[in-house]
């Protein structure tokens, strides 16, 4: 009889202790993860902006930061993606220059119709992400390495293509379109078509086989190609994906400005990339998600337009761009340090504990 005390079911006190610990431990994961400290900040920095900068919470400034969103969140969303597999892809606001100037070119002098040539223009960006693919793919090039070199070329190609001219003469039609807001609200109509490709790139990412390959794939491509998945073709389809997408930030731009010229998107791959790794990203692949991508697109944008309503000079909207990337980068590795540090001090403390 002695024996059974040592298989007797645990007591409804300890069990409620272990239900309440489980519940606590789960709290702290949740509160203490990188997406909800990010979607904090931008919750706390809407509310100061909200607060202290003229002008920000009207329904006409509403309605400009997120005309201004939407090329950034748009070329995120491959480039979240492409960077959980452990690539990059520098090229994205060359090529939407390049895109641009292509519409602006088949406009002046194609005779083609508009519809048509934003099809066109969708494909052009397609083939200039298979550029990438195949030099990151098929040759086996860092993709760093390729896409800085594509950054130059397209945006050199830009140039080739108008000059320093530019095409402005677009439908009336087509150019209040772009920067038409839903009847009723100051939210743009543009947003609608962002919100449908970040549900499709979120269920992809999350909820398919396909995602949970670019995670494998992120962690380690070579233990991903054992397991069956093709990683070649895999980050192949990422850059096309990623290109076309930038095929549809071009005509967005050209249509928004009603200007097709060489410099447009000038600097935007630094602000993309500062978006995906503020969003909790890993820059070595293998983490991040798009919750945490999607705040840290609304948390700069907001930053960034609050500071520009405070007449910040634009040198300084660049450094505190810089900082936040390195900030990104930084303090997520740091974050995660520290976390192993103290579970390793607590199983020394109570080596029994799991």
């Amino acid at each position: 009889m002695a024996h059974d005390s040592l298989y007797a079911a645990p007591s409804s006190s300890s069990a409620e202790t272990e239900r309440r610990t489980g519940r606590l431990t789960g709290l702290r994961g949740v509160l203490g993860s990188w997406d909800v400290a990010v979607v904090v900040a931008l919750v706390v920095a809407a509310l100061l902006a909200g607060v202290s900068v003229e002008s920000f919470a009207t329904g006409r400034n509403v309605q400009f930061l997120l005309l201004d969103l939407v090329p950034l969140a748009m070329l995120a969303l491959p480039m979240t993606l492409i960077v959980i597999t452990g690539e990059i892809d520098l090229s994205v606001a060359s090529t939407v220059g390049l895109c641009s100037t292509v519409m602006g070119q088949l406009w002046l002098s194609s005779g083609l119709s508009l519809e048509l040539i934003c099809v066109l223009v969708v494909l052009l960006g397609a083939v200039l992400g298979a550029v990438n693919g195949v030099f990151v793919t098929g040759f086996g090039l860092p993709s760093l390495a390729v896409t800085i070199g594509t950054l130059a070329l397209y945006r050199g190609l830009s140039f080739v293509v108008l000059g320093d001219q530019a095409v402005a003469d677009f439908p009336a039609s087509w150019t209040a379109a772009a920067v038409r807001d839903i009847p009723g609200t100051s939210i743009p109509v543009a947003v609608l078509p962002v919100l449908l490709l970040a549900l499709v790139f979120g269920v992809v990412l999350h909820a398919t086989a396909a995602g949970r390959a670019l995670y494998a794939m992120g962690n380690n491509d070579q233990a991903a190609t054992f397991a069956g998945v093709s990683v070649a073709r895999t980050k192949f389809w990422l850059f096309v994906a990623s290109g076309a997408v930038c095929g549809l930030v071009g005509i967005f731009w050209t249509l928004r400005y009603a200007s097709a010229r060489g410099d447009n998107a000038t600097g935007l791959e630094l602000t993309v990339v500062t978006a995906v790794l503020l969003g909790g990203v890993s820059i070595f692949g293998g983490r991040g998600g798009l919750l945490g991508v999607v705040a840290g697109v609304l948390l700069l944008g907001v930053l960034r337009n609050a500071l520009q309503l405070a007449d910040v000079d634009a040198n300084a909207l660049t450094i505190v761009t810089g900082a936040l990337l390195v900030a990104s980068v930084v303090l997520p590795n740091a974050v995660a340090d520290v976390r192993a540090r103290l579970h390793r001090r607590r199983q020394r403390a109570n080596p029994v504990a799991p």
